[in-house]
């Protein structure tokens, strides 16, 4: 684990580094993004987190949504869009003298490597990871709201990150507490890293979770998200997700990270130290302050929210892997490593468009990422398998919804 000097000063002469053991960067907030994923919900955060730091939108990269993606542009003026080749004429038309306009994969990377000060990669699922690897390719500091790209190839990414001169941080706001919470620690005294996850909308109630519908799933107690990350908090798998983003964001033992269902989504990550102590980052469940962490760290600017009021009662409870197995599937796959977080990501991808089609029952999602880990073979993890391996296990967790639908 990484952990290193992360004061802010140190008298030693060393590099000041932060808790993922990079250099705290000079020269206060960024002043020029790249927003990739601008038109959903961490992108929007994102550019409201903009207009505080008074920072220049370079890059805006969207997919479909060509209402949002114009009014973004008239607002920001960027010099580079990208969008899906299904909207591309409807885009071009809206778009000011000036403003270039790119798409598909090629356009992504685009977006992601043009010279700015920080990439704030927030494309969901694996089709995310292309613009990180392209972006700490060509050194840019990323601020990962894409945990795929962890999940499914975090030594990778590391790798290409420290041999080119890229930096990450993390937008989630469970390892951005984590995050915050190890600032100034060092790895000898660390035990371990929670994560705190609300339960989503059926930690409660009936067991039997079969006719659970799009809707009720999608209606999450807590936070406002896209449509896959709220089903998979439904599920609890996001937070298996995240357990092995931390285990590769973090570089620690996958049995040192731990979940705690937190209802009240207040705290949002523990560090527990060998001392027997507990350090928790807390905050209001709004994702526009882990976004300017992980953007203007280790500074703090004003920002025109409330304080968080310092009232009511915080409740923990242990998660129920027989109600949520997508929580102990992810713990497997993330033990089994190499390949076999990419095979549970790409098989939970498949199942939960397949639930959201009204193709298969919501407590089936379960069933077709199992499927798919025993049904692809294990592979030691490099970049020439990655596609190979995601596209294999997308046509397995593909068969497993035909056999579960017939």
């Amino acid at each position: 684990m990484p952990v290193s000097d992360s004061h802010p000063s140190g008298a030693s002469g060393r590099p000041f580094l932060d808790p993922l053991g990079q250099p705290w960067p000079a020269g206060g907030p960024p002043r020029r993004l790249s927003v990739l994923g601008s038109t959903g919900s961490i992108g929007r955060q994102t550019l409201e987190v903009a207009s505080w730091l008074g920072a220049e939108i370079r890059a805006l990269a969207a997919d479909r949504d060509v209402e949002t993606l114009l009014a973004q542009v008239e607002r920001w003026r960027p010099a580079l869009v990208r969008c899906h080749r299904d909207v591309e004429d409807a885009v071009r038309r809206g778009l000011p003298p000036g403003t270039a306009l790119v798409t598909g994969e090629a356009g992504l990377v685009e977006a992601a490597t043009l010279d700015v000060d920080a990439v704030v990669a927030a494309v969901p699922g694996f089709s995310g990871l292309a613009p990180v690897r392209a972006a700490l390719a060509a050194g840019r500091h990323v601020a990962l709201a894409t945990k795929e790209a962890m999940v499914c190839a975090g030594p990778l990414v590391w790798r290409e990150a420290r041999s080119r001169g890229g930096r990450l941080t993390p937008v989630d706001s469970e390892h951005g507490g984590l995050y915050q919470a190890l600032v100034g620690e060092r790895a000898a005294g660390v035990a371990g890293l929670v994560l705190t996850a609300s339960g989503g909308p059926f930690r409660e109630g009936p067991r039997d979770l079969s006719g659970v519908t799009p809707e009720q799933a999608l209606a999450h107690p807590t936070w406002r998200m896209g449509a896959k990350v709220t089903i998979d908090s439904a599920t609890l798998f996001n937070k298996g997700l995240e357990v092995i983003e931390a285990h590769a964001l973090f570089e620690i033992d996958l049995d040192r990270v731990e979940v705690i269902v937190h209802p009240e989504s207040i705290v949002h990550a523990l560090v527990r130290f060998r001392d027997g102590s507990l350090k928790a980052q807390l905050g209001p469940h709004d994702m526009r302050l882990p976004i300017l962490y992980a953007l203007a760290a280790p500074e703090r600017p004003a920002v025109p929210l409330a304080p968080l009021a310092l009232t009511g009662t915080l409740r923990f409870f242990e998660p129920d892997l027989e109600r949520f197995p997508c929580l102990a599937l992810a713990y497997e796959a993330g033990r089994r490593g190499g390949t076999a977080p990419l095979v549970a990501n790409a098989a939970d991808e498949v199942a939960v468009a397949a639930f959201l089609g009204g193709l298969l029952p919501f407590d089936a999602i379960a069933r077709v990422i199992e499927r798919t880990l025993d049904g692809v073979a294990p592979a030691e993890l490099h970049w020439d398998v990655v596609d190979e391996v995601d596209a294999e296990a997308r046509r397995v967790a593909d068969e497993a919804v035909r056999r579960i639908r017939a």
